[in-house]
């Protein structure tokens, strides 16, 4: 028989089940996100481009706002428009929270998306979007330090061209951290729902 006294042995069981739920409170498990968690990675970590309206950005300029950025060119057929529409409705769902949001586009056809196209185009998803774009030279630098993949495929034109690309975009949080990667498709739902932990972290 233990030689220890029964009032000590009952506040050593206190203790230990305190320390016990202690423990499982800290090892609570946190929903997951419903994109692809890149938190720390090398890549896509900022970028220097010029915005739709003349001004140099870096993610700087939006610090304590969530940051989704897309590559893309304003002709596209369906990838980039869908992508677009669905970062507008994200904002939507967020609420009051939305105002928290920037939503940023990244040409890769710098020959036909001048800063008046790409303008005309942020308009029509929502007017407080950015789109951005490097020089030419400059665009398979920047492309690479994102891992991205754009291509150039003839058409029976020159100027009909159009332009193979990855689709997918990347969650910065209000820090400035690059945090997710988004596939295409994921919907609206799925990504509001990764901005709203990251705007309440």
């Amino acid at each position: 028989m233990s030689s220890v006294p029964l009032t000590r042995r009952a506040l050593l069981g206190a203790s230990l089940g305190t320390a016990g739920l202690l423990m499982a409170g800290c090892t609570e498990k946190v929903e997951p996100f419903s994109g692809i968690d890149i938190t720390g990675a090398d890549y896509a970590t900022g970028f220097s481009l010029t915005d739709h309206n003349g001004q140099p950005r870096t993610l700087a300029d939006f610090k304590g706002k969530a940051v989704v950025l897309f590559f893309g060119f304003t002709q596209c057929p369906d990838v980039c428009p869908t992508s677009m529409s669905e970062l507008a409705e994200a904002k939507r769902l967020l609420g009051a929270d939305g105002e928290r949001l920037q939503g940023l586009f990244v040409s890769i056809d710098p020959e036909r998306d001048t800063p008046e196209v790409m303008k005309q185009y942020m308009a029509s998803f929502d007017p407080s979007f950015l789109a951005l774009y490097a020089a030419p030279d400059k665009l398979p630098e920047l492309a690479k330090s994102y891992k991205i993949y754009y291509k150039k495929v003839e058409g029976p034109t020159p100027t009909s061209y159009t332009m193979d690309h990855s689709a997918g975009s990347y969650v910065y949080d209000p820090q400035g951290r690059i945090r997710l990667y988004h596939r295409y498709g994921t919907g609206a739902a799925a990504l509001a729902g990764d901005l709203k932990k990251l705007l309440a972290a």
